[in-house]
């Protein structure tokens, strides 16, 4: 294998994942993304030798990975979390100690076995039961009954769709952002409405930061090792929301996504959350246009990984809308045709253009350097539910590109749907 120096501990899971912990890594000078391809061309020159001797020799450092055990661990929080944190199971924040009785509490809820195995997390590909499932969740503070939360979220994690792989390990600003929606919402206090986003509710917090830890924990995605993100973001602590259902005066999301009789949860390979201000506009015409324009970015993954992207609507911005006879899909395609969802390629420099082209050729080749190209495929790639409180803002998720929303049903008994 050949790696970048800087990505060495993640070449070093990439073979772990394919069953060949002794795989010898050859690497060269990191970056060789932006450098000139004659640089490039002497550094991979320069390894040449290097790539022979690995090929012909064995490898100097066996890496294994330790099977799951079970720890005598203080009870105390502060003395816990020292604990923690020296085994590197820590987010930075304080933790609840799994004691064997709250974990069982925990998987008691879900109506499982604690060692059924809900799928492999990458980028370890460790086994994730749901006993360890559990353990993280009563860390992160959940209640028991909000386990069958985490675990749906676990489970459309792990769906190949949602590509947590390429997410986990990317440079790129994401986390999958867990959409909560549906009967469950009201009925374990989820937080749908002001501040959807932010802080101050137990289930919202819980249920996000659970996912982290066990995507920390089990998965071993780790920042700076396994999880390559350059900055990072927020909500890699905890991303959780739940669907305002009362403030969408057009069918939700729940009925969107064919979500369960109990509720659901919808998984989102996102970043931040951008908002969408619009105080001045009175009409559908106005509020759309702000939208457009906000979707229209030339920073952005979805430009040429394409993909989809959230549109999380305020219920006033959605009132006004829904009151000149738009619908979900109506919005979609109004976003999508808009000519400020379109993107100008003059002044786009020759490398990225290049990069654009071998990426996305159906959107670009064959186009001039001064061409205008769509954000969007298609109205289906606008994803659009409702969520938050009073005020005239909307929020607009941009993806990883390379992902696709997965929604699993959540219950007490047995895998989602």
């Amino acid at each position: 294998m050949i790696a970048t120096d800087s990505f060495l501990p993640l070449a070093r899971a990439v073979a772990r994942q394919e069953g060949i912990e002794s795989m010898a890594v050859v690497t060269i000078p990191h970056p060789i993304g932006g450098v000139e391809p004659e640089q490039l061309d002497d550094a991979l020159a320069a390894a040449v030798d290097r790539v022979a001797d690995a090929l012909l020799s064995s490898p100097e450092e066996v890496v294994t990975v330790s099977a799951p055990a079970v720890h005598d661990a203080p009870g105390d929080v502060l003395e816990f979390l020292g604990f923690a944190e020296g085994r590197r199971w820590s987010d930075g924040l304080p933790m609840v100690p799994p004691t064997e009785e709250l974990v069982a509490r925990a998987v008691a809820a879900t109506g499982r076995d604690a060692g059924a195995v809900v799928g492999l997390v990458p980028p370890s590909n460790r086994g994730a039961t749901v006993g360890a499932i559990a353990a993280n969740a009563v860390m992160a503070g959940c209640p028991p009954e909000l386990t069958p939360v985490v675990v749906a979220a676990v489970e459309a994690a792990l769906d190949p769709r949602l590509n947590l792989q390429a997410l986990t390990t990317t440079t790129h600003p994401v986390t999958p952002l867990v959409v909560v929606h549906g009967p469950v919402v009201e009925r374990l206090g989820f937080n749908s409405g002001p501040n959807v986003f932010g802080q101050g509710n137990r289930a919202n917090a819980g249920v996000g930061r659970a996912l982290r830890l066990v995507l920390q924990n089990i998965g071993e995605a780790r920042p700076g090792e396994t999880d390559r993100a350059t900055h990072g973001t927020p909500g890699k602590y905890a991303y959780c929301i739940a669907e305002n259902a009362a403030g969408s005066p057009f069918a939700t999301f729940h009925e969107e996504r064919g979500g369960g009789a109990s509720g659901a949860v919808t998984l989102f390979g996102g970043e931040g959350p951008h908002n969408i201000n619009d105080h001045g506009s009175t009409d559908a015409a106005g509020i759309l246009n702000t939208i457009a324009g906000t979707v229209a970015t030339l920073g952005s993954n979805n430009l040429y990984l394409r993909g989809q992207m959230l549109l999380v609507l305020g219920p006033e911005h959605a009132e006004v809308l829904a009151r000149e006879g738009y619908d979900r899909r109506r919005i979609q395609e109004a976003v999508h045709a808009h000519p400020r969802a379109r993107v100008s390629l003059a002044g786009v420099s020759e490398g990225n253009l290049d990069r654009y082209r071998r990426t996305a050729p159906h959107v670009f080749a064959g186009v001039p350097d001064d061409a205008v190209v769509p954000m969007l495929d298609g109205p289906e790639s606008l994803l659009v539910m409702v969520a938050g409180g009073p005020g005239k803002h909307s929020m607009l998720v941009p993806s990883f590109g390379t992902t696709e929303a997965v929604t699993v049903d959540v219950t007490a008994g047995g895998a989602g749907g």
